[in-house]
């Protein structure tokens, strides 16, 4: 029983941190006033007829605090590039120079600010519900080797695990929402 409730213990943890991996990669698409070449991660460029990420096709970096700048690798990619920028409907628009692609990132609103704040509560909460749905899981795992004979010290053991470890990766989801709405409000 006991690698039975070890697994279902490592299952739920792998689950947490999972939802967690989701959130830092979430957290970095969204933009807050500095240009960071994590923006346009979700961008897919056109490559000859297939759908390539962006990455794949230029190399991005910062010129400075405000401006992205886009090496493709062959010059004939500056106005695909250029267009799937446009489509990715990011709030950029993109400038060539004929060499590269330069995307001047906007200074944001105090209203655009709060609808990101907002938009990063939504993203925690989402994570939150993963990592208890990780719990609920386990907990409903224990029950049934509960009926299968294990000891009652044993499932309450267990359930305190994974109780421990839902407040720890809580608390981790918290720390991230405080760090990125404290990195968008700041002006």
């Amino acid at each position: 029983m006991n690698e039975e409730i070890d697994l279902y213990l490592e299952d739920s943890e792998e689950r947490m941190q999972e939802a967690i991996r989701h959130l830092e990669k979430s957290l970095l698409k969204i933009r807050a006033g500095k240009a960071s070449p994590g923006m346009l991660g979700a961008v897919v460029v056109d490559y000859y007829g297939t759908m390539t990420p962006l990455a794949q096709v230029a190399s991005i970096g910062t010129s400075d605090a405000r401006t992205i700048v886009i090496q493709p690798w062959e010059k004939g990619m500056i106005q695909p590039i250029e267009k799937a920028i446009l489509n990715a409907n990011l709030g950029f628009n993109p400038n060539n120079n004929g060499e590269s692609i330069h995307v001047n990132v906007p200074v944001l609103t105090e209203e655009r600010r709060r609808d990101l704040a907002k938009q990063v509560r939504a993203e925690g909460e989402d994570t939150k519900v993963s990592i208890r749905n990780a719990r609920r899981d386990a907990n409903d795992g224990f029950k049934q080797l509960q009926k299968d004979g294990a000891s009652e010290d044993q499932i309450k053991r267990a359930e305190d695990e994974v109780q421990k470890m839902t407040d720890k990766y809580s608390i981790a989801v918290d720390k991230l929402l405080d760090e990125k709405q404290n990195e968008i409000l700041k002006v």
